[in-house]
């Protein structure tokens, strides 16, 4: 049974391929982040070291071991910490080379060789040119999957040596229901999950099964809130705060800023008319109540550079100078519809 939510057609293409034995060698799973893609790198190792007829039985031995990541066969490489900074490097030209070295042995327990590659699209340019190789001259009985979120940051020729597949977002309803009927989690809180969870099933489950990052989420909303009323005093510290967390958890901080483009897309969404598309539908009071303080052009405006801020920080911008900026940009009700902001806090 293949233990993926919302995927449908990428495992009937799989499994389709298993049946008529045209697998490809090589694969490249494209989604956002938690939204699937190593559930189903991994589906794919059972199915294809799995010892029943009806492959992947998620029951036999070679499948449990995978499930708990002890196959000797199906490898995982991914990117590392570094020791000193605390942040996840690049992949190396040592992990592709030891990957090399142990594709080119036979399987030692299972039929095939597997090898998940995630965060693929930060191979280093060394590594990349190490693993276009493989890909290249395969060895027999080997797949490997690499995951990616971002395909610009992949090689052109990596990219033509792969069968791609593109995961998109699952829809909300089928998160819905898989949160109810496999997690057995409360409507009402499922319901919730769903919405905010952007179709990403994996972090959807996550949240259910542990309040804190729930938890965490409102906090980073309160303070967003908080904000919208603050001085420059306020902001700027704010703006400290969050620069250093980025020296240790970069993920931490860019999901705070894309807490930040939901909230401001459903003002967008309140203002135009359409609540009903809103994501945050636990604060849709908050969000009327903010709208009526800001004009269409300040929220589109934020919108902007919020963008520009991920994206900067994206090219390695000092994170401070930028989230500065960003506290720069934050309007509040007394900007006018020209866009000139008179900072809540600045002249008392």
């Amino acid at each position: 049974m293949w233990q993926v939510i919302g995927h449908t057609g990428a495992v009937e293409l799989l499994k389709h391929s298993l049946e008529i034995e045209r697998l490809a060698h090589a694969y490249l799973f494209i989604g956002p982040p938690h939204v699937g893609k190593t559930t189903l790198a991994r589906s794919l190792a059972q199915a294809l070291n799995c010892e029943q007829e009806d492959p992947p039985c998620g029951l036999c031995g070679s499948c449990r071991r995978i499930a708990t990541g002890n196959h000797v066969d199906v490898q995982i490489v991914g990117r590392l910490l570094d020791d000193n900074s605390g942040l996840k490097r690049d992949i190396g030209i040592r992990q592709i080379r030891e990957l090399q070295q142990t594709a080119a042995l036979q399987p030692y327990e299972g039929r095939h060789r597997v090898f998940i590659v995630e965060s693929a699209d930060h191979l280093n340019e060394e590594s990349a040119n190490c693993l276009l190789k493989t890909l290249e001259e395969p060895p027999p009985s080997v797949t490997i999957v690499l995951l990616a979120e971002d395909d610009s940051r992949l090689l052109p020729t990596i990219i033509s040596r792969c069968r791609r597949i593109d995961l998109l977002p699952v829809r909300a309803s089928v998160i819905e229901r898989s949160l109810t009927e496999r997690w057995e989690v409360a409507p009402d809180t499922a319901a919730g999950i769903s919405r905010i969870s952007h179709g990403c099933i994996g972090w959807a489950v996550s949240a259910s099964q542990d309040g804190k990052l729930l938890e965490e989420r409102s906090l980073a909303m309160a303070e967003l809130q908080e904000l919208a009323d603050a001085g420059l005093d306020r902001r700027f510290t704010f703006a400290a705060k969050v620069a250093a967390q980025f020296t240790k958890n970069r993920d931490r901080v860019e999901e705070i800023l894309r807490l930040w483009l939901d909230w401001w897309r459903d003002l967008l969404l309140i203002k135009g008319g359409c609540p009903q598309l809103i994501t945050n539908v636990d604060q849709e009071a908050e969000l009327q109540r903010q709208s009526e303080r800001h004009s269409m052009f300040q929220i589109r405006g934020f919108i902007e550079s919020i963008i520009s801020a991920l994206e900067q920080l994206e090219q390695n911008a000092n994170p401070r100078l930028v989230l500065e900026v960003l506290m720069l940009s934050l309007p509040d009700s007394t900007a006018d519809e020209s866009g000139t902001a008179q900072y809540a806090g600045a002249s008392r």
